[in-house]
């Protein structure tokens, strides 16, 4: 997060670890930080009780800040803190829709209950990155009816976001953390496109990009 980055301009979320100390995260308040992140997927966490500890952990760092807990994660991990997130002091949102694979659709495993989740307002979901979610490009037509079934749920509780500079972020086994990796070529005007598609009521796409981040980020 830049230092130069004034309340009044922009809004981040960071990602801490147990060394970051109270005194930080008033300093992030004020410069901005709205949540903090916990990327699960990027570092190859999969066992949900090292999830639930994690979420825990999070939740209780930032309850008395109003901020909310972003989570990189996918659809065994979302059912594996289900009831947490749905108790959560804090509000909970999902990164990327929630990890799902759009070739598996609506069906898969776990999306029942991120749809339920959203539906009861419990949590927020990013329809964003569908590159992550579908193998189709460039439009990731597969992605479809993922995106209509989480706005149908509760279109009030649905970000867009693009995800840009597109980092390579999953570490695959063999290739260390620490090791670069060249930025997917991703084309941003194409993927807002899709928007539309997938919301083609302007109401709803206002809610999308203006309303439902407004009052998630506190702008």
């Amino acid at each position: 997060m830049s230092s130069t980055l004034r309340r009044a301009d922009a809004r981040g979320v960071a990602v801490i670890d147990d060394k970051t100390s109270e005194s930080d995260l008033d300093a992030m308040g004020k410069a901005g930080v709205r949540g903090i992140r916990l990327n699960l997927a990027t570092g190859g966490t999969n066992d949900p009780n090292v999830g639930r500890q994690r979420f825990q952990a999070a939740t209780e760092r930032v309850k008395g800040r109003n901020w909310h807990v972003q989570m990189y994660t996918n659809m065994a991990m979302i059912s594996a803190i289900k009831e947490l997130a749905a108790s959560s002091p804090v509000t909970v949102v999902f990164d990327h829709f929630g990890g799902a694979q759009a070739e598996l659709g609506p069906q898969q495993p776990g999306f029942a209950d991120l749809l339920e989740l959203v539906r009861s307002g419990k949590a927020y979901v990013k329809i964003s990155a569908a590159y992550r979610a579908s193998k189709l490009a460039p439009d990731y037509v597969d992605v479809v009816p993922l995106a209509k079934a989480l706005i149908a749920a509760n279109p009030d509780r649905i970000v867009w976001g693009t995800d840009w500079p597109h980092p390579d972020s999953v570490t695959p086994p063999g290739r260390k953390p620490t090791d670069v990796t060249p930025l997917f070529q991703i084309d941003d005007g194409r993927l807002l496109n899709q928007l539309p598609v997938w919301a083609p009521d302007p109401a709803i796409r206002k809610k999308i990009l203006v309303d439902n981040p407004g009052r998630l980020y506190g702008f």
